[in-house]
C-alpha cells in the first residue's frame, strides 16, 4: 500500500518515494496578510494538513514550512498596481505593519481552529530580506536579470522551458503582449525587486545593491524553502491559482539559481465555489470561517465537508451541505463518545482506510471506509480503537469532544415515564398514551429506543 501522489509537474499520479529516508520536506505557500482568509483560501491548507497526515500517517517525518506574506505581493500576480499590505494599510487605516500582525493572528486562529498540525516554521518575507537580496544577485551574476525604470526583472527567455508546470503558451503570450509591459522585455518576465517610487510615501521598504525598495512576491517562496528545506526538497503545496504565475516564477528563479526545479513534486488544492464562482476576496463572496461560527456551525463540520470531495475537484460550498456535514460528524462524534475504550484496531479496516488515504489522498472513499466502520457488527471497543488510528488523518477532534451536558430530568418527569413504562408493559395502551401526554406538557418529548426509553427537553419547554 505504497503512497502515491499526484504531481502538477508531471501531470501525472507517481509513487512517493522522499529524497531522504528520514524526513520529507513539505513547503505550503502561506497568506498574504492584507485582509482575513475565506473559508475558500482554509481549503487548501485543509489539503495540505491532510497530506501532512498521510505522510505522518505512513511513519515519515515531515519538515512542514509555511510562508507569511507580509510586503512584495501586489494586487496584481502580473507585476501591475500597489503593494497588498499598502493597500490593506490605507483601508485600514493603520499602518501595514500593524495589519501583517492582526491578520497573521487571525488566520493563525483559523488554523487552530480547524485542527490543522502546526508547521515546525512560519517564516515571514520581512524578516527574510536578506536571503531575498542575496538570491536576486546570484541571479544577476548569472545573467539571468535585467533593470527597467521601476525594478529588476527576470529574463524568461533565457529558458527554453519557463512555464512548463503550467502547460505555457509562450508564443501566444508574446503575440498577444500589449503596450501596459512598459520597460518589461515579455509578458512573462516578472519583478525579483521592485523600486520605491520617489513620489511615493512606502512603509515598507529596504536598501539593496540596485536601490531602495522591496521585494516582489515570488522570491521570497524560493529564498525561504531553500533556506529551510534545501533548494531541492520533496513537495510545494498551494492553491490552483499558483500554477500558472507564482509557482512558474518560483521553479524559473531557482532553475536560474540552483539548478533544481525546487521540488521533486508540485500539488495542489482546488477551488471552493459559490454558485459556480471561484470564491475571493475581490468578488464579494467573502465567507470568513467566523462566519459560519456565527451561524452556529462548528468549524469542524467544515473540515468534514472538506473531506467530501477529493482535493483535485472542486467543491461548490452551499450552507444545507454545510448542515449536512455537521449532522453526520455530530453523529459520528456521539457514536465514537458511546464506544467504550480497551480495544485493539481491526487490522482488514485499517487495511482498507490506508489504501484509500494512500491512493492520492482520497478521503471521500476513506470516509466511506469510516462509516461501513460505524455500522459494522465488529465490537464497540474495536470500533472506538480504529476509529483512533483513523483520527490521525481526519483530525476531527473526536477524543476531545463532549455532549451537551443535560439538565436534570425532573423526578416528576421520571416517575411519569416509569408509570408508562409500566403501562406498556401491561399492554395498556390508553393509559400509556395519556402518560405521554402528561411528559410532553411538562416540556419533554419521549423517544422509545431499543436501549430504552429517552426523555429530551423541548426547545421551548416552560420551567418545571
Amino acid at each position: 500500500m505504497s503512497l502515491t501522489l499526484y504531481d502538477t509537474y508531471q501531470r501525472a499520479l507517481r509513487p512517493f518515494e522522499p529524497i531522504h529516508p528520514d524526513h520529507v520536506g513539505l513547503y505550503c505557500c502561506g497568506p498574504t496578510v492584507y485582509d482575513y482568509a475565506h473559508i475558500g483560501n482554509l481549503r487548501t491548507y485543509i489539503f495540505e494538513d491532510l497530506l501532512r497526515r498521510v505522510l505522518e500517517f505512513n511513519g515519515y517525518a515531515v519538515r512542514h514550512v509555511v510562508n507569511i506574506t507580509d510586503v512584495g505581493h501586489l494586487v496584481s500576480d502580473a507585476d501591475e498596481g500597489e503593494d497588498k499590505m499598502e493597500k490593506g494599510s490605507r483601508r485600514a487605516g493603520e499602518s501595514a505593519w500593524a495589519i501583517a500582525e492582526r491578520y497573521t493572528g487571525a488566520f493563525q486562529a483559523d488554523f487552530r481552529a480547524l485542527n490543522l498540525l502546526e508547521p515546525g516554521i512560519w517564516c515571514r518575507a520581512t524578516e527574510h530580506i536578506a536571503e531575498q537580496i542575496d538570491f536576486i544577485a546570484e541571479l544577476e551574476r548569472k545573467g539571468y536579470t535585467y533593470r527597467t525604470a521601476d525594478g529588476v526583472y527576470f529574463d524568461t527567455s533565457r529558458q527554453d522551458n519557463y512555464g512548463y508546470l503550467a502547460r505555457l503558451d509562450r508564443a501566444g503570450l508574446q503575440a498577444g503582449k500589449r503596450v501596459e509591459l512598459g520597460d518589461k522585455q515579455s509578458p512573462t518576465d516578472f519583478a525579483l525587486w521592485k523600486f520605491s517610487a520617489p513620489e511615493a510615501q512606502r512603509q515598507m521598504e529596504w536598501d539593496s545593491p540596485w536601490g531602495r525598495g522591496f521585494p516582489g512576491w515570488h522570491i521570497e517562496c524560493s529564498a525561504m524553502s531553500a533556506k529551510y528545506l534545501s533548494p531541492w526538497f520533496d513537495i510545494h503545496c498551494g492553491g490552483e491559482d499558483h500554477i500558472s504565475v507564482h509557482h512558474s516564477n518560483e521553479i524559473a528563479q531557482t532553475e536560474a539559481c540552483h539548478g533544481t526545479r525546487l521540488a521533486n513534486f508540485w500539488m495542489h488544492g482546488y477551488f471552493l465555489q459559490l454558485d459556480a464562482a471561484k470564491m475571493s476576496k475581490s468578488s464579494g463572496d467573502f465567507l470568513r470561517l467566523q462566519t459560519l461560527i456565527d451561524r452556529d456551525i462548528d468549524p469542524l463540520a467544515y473540515r468534514y465537508l472538506c473531506l467530501t470531495a477529493h482535493y483535485r475537484r472542486q467543491l461548490n460550498f452551499s450552507w444545507e451541505a454545510l448542515d449536512a456535514a455537521q449532522t453526520a460528524l455530530t453523529r459520528l462524534r456521539e457514536a465514537y463518545w458511546r464506544w467504550p475504550a480497551g480495544g485493539e484496531a481491526d487490522a482488514d479496516t485499517v487495511e482498507r482506510f490506508t489504501a484509500e488515504v494512500n491512493q492520492d489522498l482520497n478521503l471521500p472513499r476513506a470516509l466511506a471506509v469510516v462509516w461501513a466502520l460505524v455500522k459494522s457488527e465488529l465490537p464497540d471497543a474495536v470500533k472506538k480503537a480504529t476509529l483512533d488510528s483513523f483520527e490521525l488523518v481526519l483530525g476531527l477532534g473526536l477524543a476531545s469532544w463532549q455532549p451537551t451536558a443535560a439538565e436534570p430530568i425532573p423526578s416528576e418527569v421520571q416517575s411519569l415515564a416509569e408509570q408508562r413504562q409500566a403501562a406498556r408493559a401491561a399492554r395498556q395502551w390508553a393509559e400509556a398514551d395519556a402518560l405521554r401526554a402528561q411528559i410532553v406538557a411538562l416540556g419533554f418529548e419521549v423517544e422509545d429506543t431499543a436501549d430504552g426509553v429517552r426523555l429530551n427537553p423541548v426547545a421551548t419547554a416552560p420551567m418545571i
